[in-house]
């Protein structure tokens, strides 16, 4: 299916629910590592996608309500984000499409104040979701 060619400086943005923990997320910008450009820009090709980390997010849960912190990143783009035909130094171009996978990785973890001293937060992840977001509007592939 055609849809709108992600490039670089295009944004990942995540939905603040990642399982038991809210997130104060903020978008992560792509760098592209295409070969191909498209208004000067290069273009953004699988694996590139990996390369996102949104560190210093806040976190709590309701357990934990004392915020600990942790990093944003993309887990695993969906089905219909990276092209199935046209390729770009013999790798997929990431596309919009619907929802990618997150994953928020754990630093400082949150607190637990209920019983003195403050119990941490055990879970080192969590996983939830985002959405590609382009300024590219003309610029589509398959």
């Amino acid at each position: 299916m055609t849809d709108i060619v992600i490039t670089d400086g295009d944004q990942a943005v995540f939905t603040p629910a990642f399982g038991a923990a809210i997130v104060v997320v903020r978008p992560g910008r792509l760098t592209a590592s295409g070969k191909s450009t498209l208004s000067g820009k290069k273009i953004c090709v699988e694996g590139d996608e990996k390369k996102l980390e949104v560190p210093g997010c806040a976190y709590i849960t309701p357990q934990f309500i004392i915020p600990g912190t942790g990093t944003l990143k993309i887990a695993a783009l969906g089905a219909d984000q990276l092209t199935k035909k046209t390729k770009d130094g013999g790798k997929a171009i990431l596309l919009k499409g619907s929802i990618f996978t997150a994953v928020f990785e754990v630093q400082s973890p949150a607190q637990d104040p209920s019983n003195p001293p403050p119990k941490p937060d055990p879970v080192p992840k969590y996983s939830g979701t985002g959405q590609l977001v382009s300024f590219n509007l003309k610029f589509k592939a398959d």
